[in-house]
């Protein structure tokens, strides 16, 4: 059952993985063939855009998003029990050692970054060591490890960088048509193409507005996934479903972390760091966390 649940996570972020690639393609149709005349010239150099975005945030610094949620690295003298419990869950599921950060806040939180194994970090706050017990301090960081060991970091890096493409490409096209630059090139040679000029003139414009609300959506369900394998994997790791369980119900309770973190760190999180509610649910990037519960004891 564990290994069904891990390989059909995995099965559904690579198709969603997909999707993000046909929308950016579909997205650079659409404004190639409204403003360069060229349907296929404006989905190659979608395409283009995307993968430069997706090189650039992928060799991302970890030094710099521990700096942008204000952690501190630490070591064996200074954090021994947080070191050996990340040192235990690495060398479980045969990852380097990654480096040790401590985030100095009451709330409940930890988070893994590191585009492989190779450069990766773990960061827990002060408040998680203070109240997990070592059962569920192993399941939280061994969520973060399997975060490390399923290279989930540079898919979720992946995501962000495709879905800021497409808000790019969706904005760049907006401003083109306020400034009345849509089709103005093919309507002299389209003029006699009638219904199916105007059908995808509208469909190109179709994706122009509602590409970027697609791409939050694939991005929020890659999210998504990647928490309930991350959760599943802890459990393979630490042979102890219920440490999990107990963990994620004391993060429920958890207060809200007193500094404010970006929506790109949010993502991050093993827990919602601002403990949003109402229609914000909507668009968080992690599961209920009665689901993720729920989940587990059916295993």
């Amino acid at each position: 059952m564990l290994y069904d649940q891990i390989a059909s996570n995995k099965r559904r972020t690579w198709i969603l993985l997909l999707v993000f690639f046909l929308l950016l393609a579909l997205l650079g149709y659409a404004v190639g063939y409204l403003f360069m005349r060229s349907g296929i010239g404006g989905m190659v150099l979608a395409l283009i855009i995307g993968l430069v975005y997706a090189f650039s945030m992928i060799f991302q610094s970890t030094e710099i998003v521990m700096s942008m949620n204000g952690a501190r690295e630490v070591n064996e003298q200074t954090e021994p029990t947080l070191y050996h419990v990340v040192e235990d869950m690495a060398m479980v599921a045969q990852i380097p050692m990654p480096r040790v950060f401590i985030i100095e806040d009451a709330s409940l939180n930890a988070f893994a970054t590191g585009s492989n194994p190779q450069n990766a970090a773990v960061a827990a706050t002060s408040g998680l060591l203070a109240i997990m017990n070592r059962e569920e301090l192993e399941a939280v960081i061994g969520h973060e490890v399997s975060h490390i060991r399923n290279y989930d970091i540079r898919i979720s890096t992946i995501a962000v960088a495709l879905a800021s493409a497409i808000t790019l490409l969706s904005s760049m096209a907006g401003r083109m048509m306020w400034w009345g630059g849509a089709g103005r090139g093919r309507r002299s040679d389209d003029r006699d193409n009638g219904g199916l000029e105007i059908v995808m003139l509208v469909v190109s414009l179709l994706a122009i507005v509602l590409a970027p609300l697609a791409a939050t959506l694939v991005q929020l369900a890659i999210s998504r996934q990647r928490e309930f394998l991350a959760d599943a994997s802890s459990v393979e790791l630490t042979r102890n479903p219920q440490g999990m369980i107990n963990a994620l119900r004391k993060l429920d309770h958890s207060q809200p972390m007193s500094r404010h973190v970006d929506d790109a760190s949010s993502a991050l999180y093993i827990n919602d760091p601002q403990k949003r509610g109402g229609l914000q649910k909507l668009f968080y990037t992690h599961p209920p966390i009665s689901e993720r519960i729920e989940r587990l004891q059916h295993m």
